[in-house]
């Protein structure tokens, strides 16, 4: 795909539709947040609730956009577990209503998560079943099912991106920076480990799949799975933060969590070239 007409990217304000649209990868990108974000992010104008049916139908009445990306939803694991409902209006509804109202030309992407997986088997490709876990990421499987019923979609499913967030707050690296800069406790599950790349990498990769004409699913995978201590540790050294952190087990926590959840492809393509984990090499 050339350079497509209108595009609208859906969950500006997540870590990764905030990536995605900091790049500037598309001349005509919109850039939408819940009408609920107190704060917009730099840039962002535009507000709508994807699970509202109607506004989604108004939205495609004056929009004919070409490619719509979706980075929105709630990706907050302890309050999905506590409020299914509303994780599955949020996530699941949302994406019933984009795939049955937008215009039949228009490109769908769906940027999914590492979370279809509970991290208890794998490595997992794109041919891998999902085994979810937990609330959250049960939602992400009906959304990609909703999505992928469909033609002219992708599915594109990431580990950790890490990098600024649009309020400061979320994300591995701004969540340590927030926390210790208030003194806040803070809890690093010691035996989760993810496919962890930098937030501008992954946003370009997103990018160049919505670009082309591919379908169906694509992982985004890393060079190396890195443990969530590990990356807590780097990330604490490299940008001198001072913070400290307490371990505990993923069985001890509330919510689930997940446990070793390392995507890998079977594709061969360029678009498939493993990113640079964020820790590149073991640490000793």
């Amino acid at each position: 795909m050339n350079e497509p007409g209108q595009v609208l990217l859906f969950g500006a304000n997540s870590m990764i539709g905030w990536s995605v649209f900091r790049l500037r990868a598309f001349e005509s990108m919109v850039g939408f947040c819940n009408a609920k974000t107190r704060r917009m992010p730099a840039g962002v104008t535009r507000r709508i609730q994807l699970n509202d049916r109607e506004a989604v139908r108004d939205l495609f009445a004056r929009e004919q956009p070409a490619l719509v990306i979706h980075c929105a939803g709630i990706c907050d694991v302890d309050r999905c577990e506590t409020s299914p409902e509303f994780a599955a209006s949020v996530n699941v509804e949302g994406a019933r209503n984009l795939v049955d109202l937008a215009p039949a030309h228009t490109r769908i992407v769906y940027c999914s998560s590492d979370h279809v997986f509970s991290g208890d088997t794998g490595p997992y490709d794109e041919a891998s079943a999902p085994d979810p876990g937990s609330v959250y990421g049960r939602t992400r499987v009906r959304a990609e099912q909703l999505v992928l019923a469909r033609d002219n979609t992708l599915v594109v499913r990431a580990g950790l991106f890490v990098g600024p967030s649009a309020n400061g707050r979320v994300g591995h690296l701004d969540w340590l920076r927030y926390r210790h800069a208030r003194r806040l406790p803070m809890t690093v599950v010691a035996d989760e480990a993810r496919s962890a790349v930098w937030a501008h990498d992954g946003a370009q990769r997103i990018a160049e799949l919505a670009r082309s004409t591919i379908t169906g699913i694509r992982h985004i995978a890393a060079t190396r799975v890195v443990p969530r201590p590990e990356l807590a540790d780097y990330l604490n050294e490299r940008y001198a933060l001072g913070a400290q952190f307490s371990l505990q087990s993923r069985c001890d926590r509330p919510a689930p969590h997940l446990g070793r959840v390392e995507l890998r492809t079977r594709f061969v393509d360029a678009l498939a070239a493993p990113l640079p984990s964020v820790v590149t090499t073991a640490r000793e």
